[in-house]
């Protein structure tokens, strides 16, 4: 990883949008700033695209669909986006599957959920938990005291060995029916709601993260960003960031809005999304 600063300047006049993690890259120790929320804002309003890709719930991405300074947003990494079209005054939702394969997943997924807290001390569902379509969260340290590594890995293999795709974010492990990820339905989302052939134009998207369940963009994105309290987490991360920041979590991700700010070229600075 390199330091932010040596981002080619042409590289980062040529950035047409931003797609950031939420936990521990766009928040700080589980809050959402005033900084960073304005960084959001601010990166929107001089005509980027700002997309979270998060592995936070559906019931929470309705509201940050709504809500947030964003284009629409990717959840529970990657088993749909949401975007809401202040045109029409609708939610438009996409799910990887259908309602009816939703829930009888939903019970499957409980029942793996018992099993992992019998089996890990110190485990618990997700406090977001009931607000989830798709996935199992189990958290390991954002309302309980935090586990060993041991014990996360052991998520991981309780996880995998009922036929799930697991993946530790930076407070979860999170575990689902399917090959999907946060990069494949990222992917979906810019073609069907942007029309926008990311494989063409991934040069001109920075993505910023955390935890190894960012892996698979890290390893897409020419211009992905780690926040500096990715360090810890490297050795799970096949392919790193490019750049790193200097300032961990909510306060990196404002270091990085600053810089791409500074970048831009005066008329995009003047657009409006």
């Amino acid at each position: 990883m390199q330091p932010l600063a040596t981002m080619a300047g042409q590289a980062r006049r040529a950035v047409r949008g931003v797609l950031a993690d939420i936990d521990d890259t766009i928040t700080t120790h589980g809050e959402l700033t005033a900084p960073a929320y304005a960084a959001l804002a601010r990166l929107r309003a001089a005509g980027l695209r700002v997309v979270p890709i998060t592995g936070r719930p559906a019931g929470w991405c309705d509201h940050i669909a709504r809500m947030w300074p964003v284009d629409a947003v990717v959840g529970e990494n990657g088993a749909f986006w949401m975007r809401y079209d202040g045109a029409s005054r609708k939610l438009i939702k996409r799910f990887v599957a259908d309602d009816a394969t939703r829930a009888a997943n939903r019970a499957r997924l409980a029942a793996v959920g018992e099993k992992i807290l019998r089996a890990v001390p110190g485990t618990a569902l997700a406090s977001d938990q009931h607000y989830r379509e798709a996935d199992l969260a189990i958290d390991f340290c954002e309302d309980v005291a935090p586990l060993p590594r041991e014990a996360v890995d052991r998520i991981v293999a309780l996880m995998e060995a009922e036929g799930l795709t697991a993946k530790v974010s930076s407070i979860h492990v999170n575990g689902w029916f399917g090959r999907y990820d946060k990069l494949a339905m990222t992917r979906t989302l810019f073609a069907e709601a942007f029309g926008v052939d990311l494989d063409a134009d991934r040069a001109h998207y920075v993505f910023a993260g955390d935890s190894p369940n960012d892996a698979p963009m890290f390893a897409y994105f020419p211009l992905a960003v780690g926040m500096a309290n990715i360090r810890p987490f490297l050795d799970r991360i096949a392919t790193p960031p490019a750049y790193v920041t200097e300032a961990e979590a909510g306060a990196g991700f404002v270091q990085l809005a600053d810089f791409l700010l500074k970048g831009l070229t005066p008329n995009m600075q003047s657009t409006s999304c």
